[in-house]
């Protein structure tokens, strides 16, 4: 007669019986974490990653001062011939005017009294040099000589492009908004500045006049984060190939985030851009830049097979990771929107005007692959031609109440529209949604609430 086992009980009581384990993998009491433990280092890790993704977002140049200082000289147009470098040098009044920001809280309590004072002179750079000395001027750190006078290189952190300031001392002065793209910025004018541009011009073989038509072309808040890939410095219809700086809050739960979504996540997108465009120490790995037809520029490079011996980037990025999720979607100040409008808004938004099919609440975007071609979003396919996987992402709808700061210079990649009302006006038409005045009035103002 067959041996039978009574119920479960029995077969799992077997199962976990120390008999059943290997000796090796048994562990004594005291070798054994508690839940209780690893609730506890898991808590211990967070609290370190958001203090050492902070500290790298704000200050960690990954190396990349051997570029921006070593080969194209920077340091020397900013402190100008008298202090050693080349040409006029750029003052902290030329520096805001091109969009740099001054952390407020970084500078020197003897140069804030002076500055109260009126006794700074703007329009001298060796004011600028005393600012750097202080890592007053967010994204952009200065090496001195021993001396602490003389200004040796320049590098920069991901805070220059993804950080701003809240304007509390003066334009462009203030405490420091981590995440908000930088809409004044503009990369391509101090890009120009730079005495050496050899490393430009060989990289996309062409000659240094065409360099600077090309990155003076971005004007503030852009940059073209593709032109060291397929060297397309200019659309069809001769306007610039750049796109505007995104935000980097507001991205926890959000997959695809970059403008065409297709190159990857967070992740991947800080280890591309630490590598090859802050041009800092590190290695990086992408096969799909080996396409010499679509990425001629890369694939002559071989930017996808990237392995400096010193690696400062890699390490980084798990906190980096981290620190960029927590940053949450500004919320809109009192009087913002109309509360009542947007109630309206909001069933619009997830009805008639369609808007929730691709932007579903709350993450404002598709829950996984959040792509789509041109034709879908009813858009020209330039830039997502460029893309691995040419289609642009659903973005991911964050603080559209903000049109001074974090939307300045329009919406979509490229700011081909100036406002809410012209996009919702594009969709109405391309959807054939048919929305009233009224109905796109209140769908608006739901957008604002966001």
């Amino acid at each position: 007669m067959p041996l039978r086992f009574n119920g479960t009980a029995t077969i799992f009581a077997l199962l976990l019986s120390s008999s059943l384990i290997p000796a090796a993998a048994q562990m004594s009491a005291k070798e054994k974490i508690s839940g209780k433990d690893f609730d506890n280092a898991a808590a211990e890790q967070a609290k370190r990653y958001l203090e050492e993704g902070r500290e790298t977002f704000r200050f960690d140049t990954f190396g990349s001062e051997d570029f921006w200082g070593g080969k194209l000289k920077l340091h020397e147009a900013i402190a100008g011939e008298k202090l050693g470098g080349t040409g006029p040098g750029l003052s902290p009044q030329k520096a805001l005017e091109l969009g740099l920001k001054v952390d407020v809280n970084a500078i020197p309590k003897d140069v804030a009294d002076a500055l109260n004072k009126g006794a700074v002179d703007l329009a001298d750079p060796a004011s600028t040099l005393v600012l750097l000395r202080a890592n007053a001027v967010v994204g952009v750190t200065g090496f001195f000589a021993e001396d602490g006078k003389t200004l040796t290189s320049v590098g920069i952190q991901c805070a220059v492009c993804h950080s701003t300031v809240d304007d509390a001392y003066a334009p462009g002065i203030g405490q420091r908004l981590d995440g908000w793209p930088n809409r004044d910025l503009n990369i391509g004018a101090i890009v120009a500045l730079a005495p050496d541009l050899t490393a430009f011009t060989e990289m996309l073989q062409i000659s240094e006049a065409e360099v600077k038509k090309a990155v003076e072309a971005w004007g503030p808040g852009k940059f073209d984060a593709e032109l060291n890939l397929d060297g397309k410095a200019f659309r069809p219809d001769g306007k610039t190939a750049a796109t505007l700086n995104p935000a980097a809050f507001g991205l926890a739960g959000v997959n695809n985030h970059t403008w065409t979504g297709a190159w990857g996540t967070v992740s991947y997108w800080n280890a591309y851009v630490g590598n090859l465009e802050m041009h800092g120490k590190g290695v990086f790995y992408d096969p799909r830049l080996d396409d010499a037809e679509k990425y001629p520029v890369a694939a002559r490079t071989k930017q996808g097979h990237k392995q400096d011996k010193q690696d400062r980037i890699t390490a980084k990025l798990p906190a980096l990771h981290f620190y960029q999720l927590s940053l949450p979607t500004p919320k809109p100040p009192e009087g913002a929107f109309d509360s009542a409008a947007a109630e309206k808004g909001e069933v619009l938004f997830n009805d008639k005007a369609k808007c929730g099919t691709c932007h579903v609440p709350p993450l404002f975007t598709e829950p996984g692959w959040n792509l789509h071609t041109a034709d879908e979003i009813g858009i020209d396919d330039f830039q997502a031609m460029r893309s691995p996987d040419e289609r642009y992402r659903t973005a991911s709808l964050r603080a559209l109440w903000d049109i001074e700061k974090i939307h300045k210079g329009g919406f979509y990649h490229d700011g081909r529209f100036a406002t809410l009302d012209d996009v919702v006006e594009h969709y109405d038409g391309h959807l054939s949604l048919d929305l009233t005045d009224q109905e796109k009035s209140d769908l608006i103002e739901y957008l604002k609430s966001i």
